[in-house]
């Protein structure tokens, strides 16, 4: 679904490190979403979406806090696109995971990757160049 791709590369190792390991999970998502053997999905899409979670927590800091070394003008606002992200991915209902496992997996997804291309691409590729 979503890989690694050279245009994602800020030219800043660390956050394009952590860029990988984001789009590592999105990938073991899909991965699940194919999975025709797996029928009850429910606890390793909590478990994908608890590791999500944590891990952009994590790459968030790390992010913002190399803007600040670096007087990144653009700080705040990115700081915003971050906290939104974050909100969107604590309104996960876990109750409509069970109706639907494998739409819900898909909708996390859709959402993800999306999010994740733009805001690389649109972003955070302006960090490694400021």
């Amino acid at each position: 679904m979503i890989k690694w791709r050279e245009e994602y590369s800020t030219g800043v190792q660390s956050i394009d490190e952590q860029h990988k390991k984001l789009i590592e999970i999105a990938d073991r998502a899909f991965k699940l979403l194919k999975d025709d053997f797996c029928v009850d999905k429910y606890d390793k899409i909590v478990s994908i979406l608890e590791e999500l979670k944590d891990y952009t927590v994590y790459h968030f800091q790390s992010e913002e806090e190399y803007m600040m070394s670096i007087r990144y003008k653009k700080l705040f606002s990115h700081k915003a696109l971050h906290e939104k992200f974050i909100e969107k991915i604590n309104e996960v209902d876990f109750n409509k995971i069970d109706e639907d496992q494998n739409e819900y997996i898909l909708g996390i997804l859709e959402f993800i990757v999306t999010w994740i291309e733009n805001h690389i691409l649109g972003n955070d590729k302006l960090i490694g160049k400021d």
